[in-house]
């Protein structure tokens, strides 16, 4: 580990990262957001990321979905990594702000057409009568769109997670795991190393 990587936490990310691209056999891009209603009910799912740098982690969604109310609620989230194959763990924490038009115009123009389709074709988070009811929304919109351009749907968008906390957790023998944190201070960071 050099030493930009023990005092920058993206930087240690990005190269776990790059290792886990090589090793973990699925989606190492798998990451779990968990979010909290204004209730404080916490929930969490599995989404792709799409980027990650100095401002933060992407991620794109339907903006009417379940996981996009409660970040109107709270801002605050939480993410979760978790490479197996490398026995490994991070776990990143911070506040979440909507990418701009742009960049969301540019990232929805590189999805297949079957991905731009289907951010048209459902309805996330909303009940859904049937199987048959997505279907026949996908053949719609495919028929909608021919072969033309299709545009980013006014309702789905992204986001980017501004973390001011990181943890780093590696699997150790006898359950004496490693935790590294870094913390948000000022424009730097701190760190610290946590009993398992």
């Amino acid at each position: 580990m050099t030493d930009k990587e023990t005092t920058d936490p993206l930087v240690r990310f990005l190269a776990w990262f790059e290792e886990a691209k090589q090793k973990e056999p699925t989606l190492p891009e798998a990451m779990s957001l968990a979010t909290v209603d204004a209730q404080g009910r916490p929930s969490s799912r599995m989404i792709l990321l799409k980027g990650a740098d100095e401002a933060g982690f992407v991620f794109y969604t339907n903006l009417e979905s379940r996981k996009c109310e409660e970040l109107a609620a709270n801002s605050h989230a939480a993410l979760l990594f978790h490479w197996k194959s490398l026995d490994r763990q991070v776990r990143i924490e911070g506040r979440v702000e909507p990418v701009s038009d742009e960049e969301a115009d540019a990232y929805f123009a590189t999805r297949d057409r079957g991905a731009q389709i289907g951010a048209w074709a459902s309805a996330q988070s909303r009940v859904l009568e049937d199987r048959f009811a997505l279907e026949k929304s996908v053949a719609k919109h495919t028929a909608k769109f021919g072969v033309g351009k299709i545009a980013r749907p006014p309702f789905w968008s992204g986001y980017r997670l501004a973390p001011d906390r990181f943890e780093f957790w590696t699997q150790g023998m006898f359950r004496l795991h490693d935790r590294l944190v870094y913390r948000r201070d000022g424009e730097g960071w701190v760190t610290e190393r946590l009993y398992p």
